[in-house]
């Protein structure tokens, strides 16, 4: 089983932005040291809770401080970006670190309306996301035919593997390009393996992507008891259940706060099902559940993500994974 890494840059209550983009690159090489596949960073903006703004910036930080785990982004939020600047940018990280550049794309545009304006961009630019990435790709391999004569240099001919983030219809694009697919249960688990099936069933081969492959993202905390695993969703699960009843994403506070404090019933809901859907337990426990989870999906990697408040017991997660599954496996 190959196990990857994506890494938000979450800030902590009291912390600083830099401070959780320092940790990030620190991260990457014991993320390295312990045997992981990939080293993904994210793209948000105007978040107090995330301080991954610029994906490509900070992965050529982590991929200056590495030498082993290839290093991308999970992912460029194509809409906000015009495809040339970003092949471009892919085609200086790629002539830098040749051989460990992934190029993961979204479709995701501003959280608000405010964000969208600045970054002058609006919902409906997620729906050209197709021809986007169909103009990105072009400038990759040297084919873009709708600006003549222009050359996305260092970038074409690099041989910078492209993923595409989806859910629902997304997986359908990225088969119809022949693309890897990185998906998670945004919409339940159902709908992420009728998705997959889909994606294997249209599957165009293409010479970036012969086959299928089938990146699954899942949350995943373990620890020494399935009760300290649990509590490790707990900062995060608060964060999405604020941001859902406050319109703000904030940074991770300390579980035992989060636990004591009282919540409007409508918290209290948001809280309770942003714990779910999540693979928490025992070292021995989770390893089983990934079994599982690869058997009902077919996945041939795991993009697994751990925000905690505690960030030694985060790197702790990630060292048990590690040991249960890499280590075991070799």
């Amino acid at each position: 089983m190959k196990l990857s890494v994506l890494d938000r840059s979450r800030t902590r209550e009291g912390g600083t932005h830099a401070a959780a983009l320092r940790e990030t690159v620190a991260f990457a090489r014991q993320a390295e040291e312990l045997g992981y596949h990939r080293f993904w960073v994210s793209e948000h903006h105007s978040v107090p809770g995330v301080a991954g703004s610029a994906p490509t910036v900070l992965a050529a930080a982590v991929a200056g401080a590495t030498s082993r785990i290839r290093v991308g982004t999970g992912g460029v939020m194509l809409p906000n970006h015009q495809p040339l600047v970003v092949a471009e940018q892919f085609g200086v990280l790629e002539a830098l670190h040749p051989g460990r550049i992934d190029m993961g794309l979204g479709r995701s545009v501003g959280f608000t309306g405010g964000v969208r304006r600045a970054l002058g961009h609006g919902k409906d630019d997620a729906d050209r996301f197709g021809e986007q990435v169909r103009l990105l790709l072009g400038y990759l391999d040297g084919t873009q035919r709708e600006h003549p004569g222009v050359h996305a240099y260092p970038a074409e001919g690099a041989p910078v593997p492209a993923f595409l983030l989806a859910t629902g219809a997304g997986a359908d694009l990225a088969a119809e390009l022949g693309l890897p697919l990185v998906i998670g249960a945004v919409r339940g688990e159902a709908a992420m393996v009728e998705a997959i099936g889909r994606y294997r069933e249209r599957f165009v081969p293409s010479a970036r992507c012969p086959v299928p492959y089938v990146v699954v993202s899942a949350t995943v905390a373990v620890a020494e008891t399935a009760e300290a695993a649990e509590r490790l969703l707990v900062p995060e699960a608060w964060s999405a259940a604020w941001s859902r009843t406050h319109g703000v994403f904030p940074p991770l506070r300390p579980a035992g706060e989060i636990l004591t404090a009282t919540m409007t019933g409508r918290e209290r809901a948001f809280f309770d099902e942003a714990r779910q859907g999540h693979l928490a337990g025992t070292p021995r426990d989770v390893a089983g559940k990934l079994d599982e989870l690869v058997a009902r999906t077919g996945a041939d990697e795991i993009l697994v993500t751990t925000s905690t408040y505690d960030r030694a017991e985060m790197l702790a997660s990630y060292r048990l994974l590690a040991e249960s599954v890499l280590t075991a496996a070799r």
